[in-house]
C-alpha cells in the first residue's frame, strides 16, 4: 500500500516548503531520535540483546548513545538538504531518493557497529539486511507521521490567513498581502503596482512601483511559501529565484536556448525563464492571448 501511494505521487513536483523549514527539520530530528530510542529498547534490534549483564538504566544509557550517534546521519543529511534547498529546487523524486539514502547510510553505521563493537558472528550481508529493515522502520514511521502533521499544519495556517484576510471592500480585492515566515502581515500592495519577487536565501525582495519609481521591500520568508499563497493571482513563478506579475510582461524573448521576460517598466531588469517553468510561463501567455481576443 505504501508503494502504491508513492507511485501515485507526482514526483516531478517541487517538495512542499514545510519539508525544508528549519523549525520542522529540528522537530523531525528530535522525534526520529525519540522514536528510535523507544524502538531500540522495546524491539531490541541491532544486537541489543547481546548487551547482557547490564541493568535496565545502563541499557538505556548505552542504547541512547548508539541511537544519537546513528541519528547524526539524519542531522548531517537534513542540514545539507536545508542548505541545498536555499539555492536549488528539490523535487519529490529528489526527496524520496534522499530518504532512501538516509536509510542506507544509517544501516551501514549499525552494521559496522554490530560487527566491530558487538562482534556479531553473522555474515555481514545478513547483518546489513536486518539493519536495513530496522532502520527503515526507525526512519519511515516518524517521517510519514510528521509529513502528514506538517501538511495539516500548513493547510490550517493557510485557512486562518484566508479567513483573516478575506476582502471586505472593492479596494481590498486588488491588494496583495505579504506575510513573513511566522504568518504575520508585513506588507500589502495593489496588484497593479507590484512588479516581481526576487529570492534571497531566507528573504525575498518585493519590487513595486512607488510614485512612478521602482522601490523594494525585503521580507523574511521564502519564495516557495509565497508561490503557494499567490496561486490564484496573475503572479507566476518563472525561475527558482523570481516570480513576476504577468501584467507587467511586455515581451517574451528567446536568445539561443534561453527565454527572457522583458517588463513594461522603466529601468526594469529582464527576468530569466528556467526550463522548469517554461511550460507554466507559456500556458499563462496563451491564457492572456485568449482573454485578449475574447
Amino acid at each position: 500500500m505504501q508503494v502504491d501511494y508513492i507511485m501515485m505521487l507526482d514526483t516531478q513536483k517541487p517538495i512542499p516548503a514545510y519539508l525544508t523549514d528549519k523549525g520542522n527539520i529540528v522537530r523531525l530530528i528530535i522525534l526520529t531520535a525519540l522514536f528510535a530510542l523507544v524502538f531500540i529498547n522495546i524491539y531490541a534490534p541491532f544486537g541489543v540483546e547481546t548487551w547482557y549483564n547490564v541493568t535496565k538504566w545502563e541499557l538505556l544509557a548505552y542504547s541512547s548513545l548508539v541511537i544519537l550517534t546513528g541519528v547524526l546521519v539524519v542531522v548531517i543529511s537534513r542540514v545539507l538538504m536545508y542548505q541545498i534547498s536555499k539555492k536549488h529546487i528539490l523535487f519529490l523524486w529528489h526527496y524520496l531518493i534522499w530518504v532512501f539514502a538516509e536509510v542506507f547510510f544509517m544501516a551501514v553505521f549499525y552494521t559496522l557497529f554490530e560487527k566491530l563493537f558487538l562482534h556479531d558472528v553473522r555474515f555481514v550481508g545478513d547483518i546489513f539486511q536486518a539493519s536495513i529493515k530496522n532502520t527503515a522502520l526507525v526512519i519511515l514511521l516518524p517521517y510519514s507521521i510528521l509529513w502528514l502533521y506538517f501538511s495539516w499544519r500548513e493547510k490550517k495556517i493557510q485557512l486562518i490567513q484566508l479567513t483573516e484576510n478575506r476582502p471586505i471592500s472593492e479596494t481590498s480585492k486588488n491588494m496583495l498581502p505579504f506575510h513573513d515566515e511566522k504568518g504575520e502581515l508585513r506588507f500589502s500592495i495593489k496588484l497593479e503596482n507590484f512588479i516581481y519577487l526576487e529570492s534571497a536565501d531566507n528573504y525575498v525582495n518585493i519590487y513595486y512601483l512607488d510614485k512612478d519609481k521602482t522601490a523594494r521591500f525585503t521580507l523574511r520568508n521564502n519564495i516557495k511559501r509565497l508561490e503557494e499563497s499567490l496561486k490564484q493571482t496573475r503572479i507566476i513563478r518563472c525561475h527558482r529565484s523570481y516570480m513576476v506579475n504577468f501584467d507587467k510582461v511586455k515581451i517574451l524573448r528567446k536568445d539561443k536556448n534561453d527565454l527572457w521576460l522583458e517588463l513594461d517598466m522603466p529601468n526594469a531588469i529582464d527576468l530569466p525563464v528556467s526550463k522548469t517553468y517554461i511550460e507554466n510561463v507559456m500556458e499563462t501567455f496563451a491564457k492572456f492571448c485568449l482573454s485578449g481576443n475574447s
